[in-house]
């Protein structure tokens, strides 16, 4: 079995942002790790779900169903492949994406924060992607409700280009209310995904999906964020990569921006309240 067949296989069979599964493959090859599975190189009880499911798997199968979801399946290596995934310390097996996939190795800004924004957050999501795209920087977001769209959309008035990383199938519109939104972003810019077509959205793959706009983008900024909120996990795994982390201060005494405050407090991120603000910031840890 050549590498991109095995890492279909596994990528198939192996939930995304897995430490483990991930350093074995990109240590010693997708091919040698599915050797090593098959010929009981790894505990045959502990794994024995995952060794049935990659015994049993057909790569050209797996391939075939990206393509007829209008996707391209890209691998490590691939001309397309955003090497700065592999700075995470759990790299993506591979990635399913449709679009100009040439944005995903753009230098780009992910956009984060709350599915419930405040009139104020939504205009402050739209406007920093709008000054960044006049920059010709992409704009990276996770293709939810709330600050996600914003940032997203204001990317899209400005004529500029946008990725959408989410956590289902690239088949799945989810939110069903953005398919037109996903549409449009895939025009110019792409939406990529590291699950198979048809998998739903998970409450765990929104975590994991995370690390991966992190990855892609050189900074992040977070708009308006609940005291727990998923958008702290991006910028924290941002801050792992070592790429600058921006939060935007909001009233002392609205819930939606607590968890930029406590970024802030935390000295996690550096405050910006302006587009030359950040500019600044990011010229200045680049």
């Amino acid at each position: 079995m050549n590498e991109r067949a095995a890492r279909a296989v596994l990528f198939s069979a192996i939930e995304g942002g897995h430490p483990f599964w991930s350093r074995e493959i990109f240590s010693q090859g997708a091919s040698r790790t599915i050797d090593k599975l098959l010929s009981g190189g790894y505990d045959r009880i502990k794994f024995e779900k995952l060794i049935t499911s990659v015994a049993t798997s057909n790569a050209d199968q797996i391939l075939a169903a990206v393509e007829a979801a209008h996707a391209e399946f890209i691998v490590p290596g691939d001309a397309m492949w955003p090497i700065s995934v592999e700075d995470l310390i759990a790299p993506p097996i591979a990635l399913v994406a449709k679009g100009n996939l040439a944005a995903l190795s753009m230098h780009s800004l992910a956009i984060v924060g709350t599915r419930n924004p405040t009139n104020y957050g939504a205009r402050i999501a739209g406007d920093f992607a709008a000054g960044f795209v006049d920059r010709e920087w992409g704009i990276v977001s996770g293709g939810a409700y709330g600050i996600d769209s914003c940032a997203h959309k204001g990317a899209l008035i400005a004529e500029g280009v946008s990725v959408a990383v989410i956590a289902s199938g690239i088949d799945v519109n989810y939110p069903a209310g953005n398919a037109r939104l996903f549409a449009e972003i895939a025009e110019t810019g792409a939406v990529v995904t590291e699950v198979m077509p048809g998998h739903p959205a998970l409450p765990s793959r929104f975590l994991t999906r995370n690390r991966i706009i992190a990855a892609i983008s050189q900074a992040t900024l977070v708009v308006e964020a609940a005291f727990r909120s998923g958008s702290l996990r991006t910028a924290r795994d941002a801050a792992e990569l070592l790429r600058p982390v921006m939060a935007i201060p909001g009233p002392i005494n609205s819930p939606t921006s607590e968890g930029c405050h406590r970024l802030i407090g935390e000295r996690a991120a550096e405050i910006v309240t302006s587009i030359a603000d950040a500019v600044e910031f990011i010229g200045a840890n680049r």
